[in-house]
């Protein structure tokens, strides 16, 4: 009887911290990274912080920028709507093959959508935060008190037919929430967005930013 070779192990993911970096190099180098893997190069997870810029899906419609107020716009190839990234706010880029097994199985890209939205929810617990999914409007929005229905996560990605993801997720920890006002976020007009501390939650980036990285790890193990 022919022995069926064991599947390898996936190498294990690495958190790449970047630090403060423009919105353009952070697309092209996750575009970069996509472009150049072949089958044993290791899922990554960035952790980033931009300066102010709002960016745009494939099918977003531009007539929800309502007034960009000199930020950059920039569009990308990312699914969804406009949104906003600035200082303040943890942003973690998901390069992941979900064509890899783990735990006896291939990830889908539903599948892969709610484990990082539960990471969201995950993480905004440790700090005593109620997070909540919508139906239809991928992120994360407050369950409950006064900042009901507000939206403190962001979430876009690009799946390539070949299984590997980039762009990412965004929470919003201690941000000017000021340029959300000057889009409809998401497409949506009248949005509310929130953040981490307008909610009384005193917390450093470097902290919520390792926390939900090691949040998403965990799901992906």
């Amino acid at each position: 009887m022919l022995a069926i070779p064991a599947i390898p192990a996936p190498p294990a993911p690495q958190i790449i911290q970047r630090g403060m970096e423009s919105y353009a190099a952070s697309f092209d180098a996750m575009r970069a990274y996509t472009d150049s893997r072949g089958p044993g190069a290791p899922d990554q997870l960035w952790l980033v912080e931009h300066p102010p810029v709002y960016t745009l899906g494939l099918a977003a419609d531009r007539s929800h920028i309502l007034d960009p107020h000199a930020i950059p716009v920039i569009q990308t190839d990312r699914g969804g709507e406009v949104t906003y990234h600035g200082p303040g706010q943890a942003v973690i880029y998901l390069l992941i093959d979900l064509r890899r097994q783990r735990a006896g199985a291939k990830l889908f890209a539903r599948e892969f959508v709610q484990k990082i939205e539960q990471a969201v929810i995950d993480t905004l617990a440790a700090y005593n935060l109620d997070g909540i999914r919508k139906e239809g409007a991928p992120g994360i929005y407050i369950a409950n008190g006064p900042s009901q229905g507000a939206k403190i996560a962001a979430l876009g990605l690009k799946i390539r037919a070949s299984g590997c993801t980039y762009h990412g997720v965004s929470l919003n920890v201690a941000m000017d929430l000021q340029p959300f006002t000057w889009i409809n976020p998401c497409g949506y007009a009248g949005l509310a967005t929130i953040d981490m501390k307008t909610l009384g939650v005193t917390a450093a980036m470097a902290d919520v930013q390792s926390l939900l990285a090691h949040k998403l790890m965990d799901t992906f193990a």
